[in-house]
Parts: C-alpha cells; structure tokens; sequence
C-alpha cells in the first residue's frame, strides 16, 4: 500500500482509497444483487492493497456486515484491514426508529463484532443522529468501548455542526462521514473548517454524487432507482450540471484521466479529507477506483474544478 494516511487523531493508517461495501449484501438498497460478486468485489479490494473497508448494519441489514466478515476471515489479514462500521437503526414492531442511547450502541458494537467476526472494530460509526440522546453521551459510551479495545476509534455520520461539536466536547471525535461532493458543497461552509480545525478525518459519502460526477450520463438519460427522485438528476438542474461535468471533462482530457479519478483525486486536496471510499459492484470497479491514486493535479487545475463547480 503505498503513501496510506492517518485517520484523525486515532493511530489507523489507511489506503487513501477506500472501499464501500453498501452494493455488498445491500439487499434493501439495490435490487437483484449477486451476494458473491460482492464477496468478490470485497476479495478484489483486499488484492489490490484496499485495507479501509467501510459497511453498516443498515446495508441489507445485516448482510453486509456479514459478508465483509467472511471475506476478511477467509483472507487471513484481519490485522492488515481496517474495518468501519455503524449503527443508529433499531426495529421496533415493524418500524425502524433512530437510536443513540449507550445501551443500544453497546449492544450495536456487541452484535457487529458477531456479523463481522472479529474481536474488535477498527472505525465504529453512530450512523444517525437521534433527537434524544445528548450527542457527548453517547460519543462517551463508544470511549467506553475503546477503552475495553471492542473499538479502536470512533466516528459520527450525518451529524450537523451543532450535533458534532456537541459530540466532540471531550475531543474523542476521530472521523465525520457526511455528504460531500463537487455539486453539494454545503460542508464547506461549516463541517470541514471544523474537522480540519479538530483534527477529526472528513470521510465523504456519494463523493461521485451517485454516478453523476463519473460523467458517463447525456441529457436524455432516464432513472428508475434512487436517482429518479433525487433533484440532482431532474430538469433544468440535471442539464446545469451536465454543462459543468463536460466543462470537468475537458481537464480529465487534457490529463488523459477519467472525470470520476479527477473528482476523487481533487477531494483528496480539501483539508481533512484524508481518504473517499467510493463503492463498488464488480471487480473492475474496484480496480478503476484506484488509478485515482495516479493522479497528480497541478494548483491550477485544482482552481479550476473549483471555479466549475462553485
């Protein structure tokens, strides 16, 4: 693995590319999913020197984690990977409410580490906010659980400013995962001047804006998964975009790079933003996402997506 970095103040070195595994056992969010082609995707990643694997237990539920655990076992390189995790979503009579007590997130860390079969996380995540639990609390029973080694550094996602500093009161923060990308840009008025200011790792999620910033869709493109309702991909806003992803496009050309490399490797320039752990279906996708790893871009270029997409 070459040049891995460090995640916040915790003592986790990682690939600067990741891998996420939501199309791994995902069951609930894709349709029709091959679950070997995703332990492939899973083996592929450990192959090629992907050592940061991220899942949850809402992918399937369950299922991802289950599948990521038998491809780490299977691999002999439990202590090689880093592996994340999280958990927010608990099921009551049929209806999934969100959930941030210490008893929950005990009993979440208790399970996963079951599903995942291992003996400790090295990324646990509280994967919601709830409205109820104050947010220092409930960061402060995961510290519990370091210090019993079941989780080795802890993390919030989709947490807003206020829930993040609130949860990092006692600076045991070690990474935020929000959303983040070139055409929803709302973090950087708030979430990464703090995390660079706190020394707390920024993971991105949809950093590729659900297929949109691969540059791959024409005007005429038509959706029938999560796409068809996010506003991203509708009317005159899908044609805005389409006009700054060709514009995008000229400097990937001018590289000789694919547009989803140039975006990735663009990320990696924003302060806090140490890794990206864009997901995956088939073994060739992890392969691509990788040659980001290549891609070296001048400060002119840098300014220049950024002037896109401003």
């Amino acid at each position: 693995m070459n040049n891995p970095v460090k995640l916040g103040q915790s003592d986790l070195y990682v690939n600067p590319i990741g891998l996420g595994t939501n199309a791994v056992g995902g069951h609930n969010i894709y349709p029709n999913l091959d679950e070997e082609q995703g332990k492939d995707v899973v083996r592929q990643a450990i192959k090629s020197g992907v050592n940061f694997i991220d899942t949850a237990f809402i992918y399937g539920p369950k299922r991802s984690e289950e599948l990521v655990g038998e491809v780490v076992k299977e691999s002999g390189k439990r202590e090689e990977l880093i592996i994340a995790t999280k958990a927010a979503h608990r099921t009551v009579n049929g209806k999934t409410t969100l959930d941030n007590s210490p008893t929950f997130l005990k009993e979440s860390v208790d399970s996963a580490l079951k599903r995942l079969q291992t003996d400790y996380i090295d990324l646990f995540y509280i994967h919601f906010p709830d409205e109820n639990t104050p947010k220092a609390e409930a960061v402060g029973a995961l510290k519990e659980l370091k210090d019993q080694g079941k989780v080795r550094s802890i993390g919030v996602s989709n947490f807003s400013i206020k829930q993040l500093e609130d949860a990092n009161q006692d600076g045991y923060v070690d990474v935020l995962q929000s959303e983040y990308n070139l055409l929803k840009r709302q973090a950087e008025s708030d979430l990464l001047p703090y995390t660079a200011e706190n020394n707390i790792s920024f993971v991105p999620y949809f950093p590729l804006a659900s297929g949109l910033l691969t540059g791959k869709y024409s005007e005429g493109a038509t959706f029938n998964d999560l796409r068809a309702d996010n506003p991203l991909f509708q009317g005159e806003l899908f044609k805005e975009n389409l006009q700054k992803i060709n514009k995008l496009r000229a400097v990937a050309e001018s590289k000789n790079e694919e547009v989803a490399h140039v975006v990735l490797a663009w990320y990696l320039t924003r302060d806090s933003i140490d890794s990206i752990i864009p997901g995956a279906k088939n073994i060739d996708q992890v392969k691509n996402n990788l040659k980001t790893l290549d891609i070296e871009l001048t400060q002119s270029e840098i300014d220049r997506i950024n002037q896109i997409f401003r």
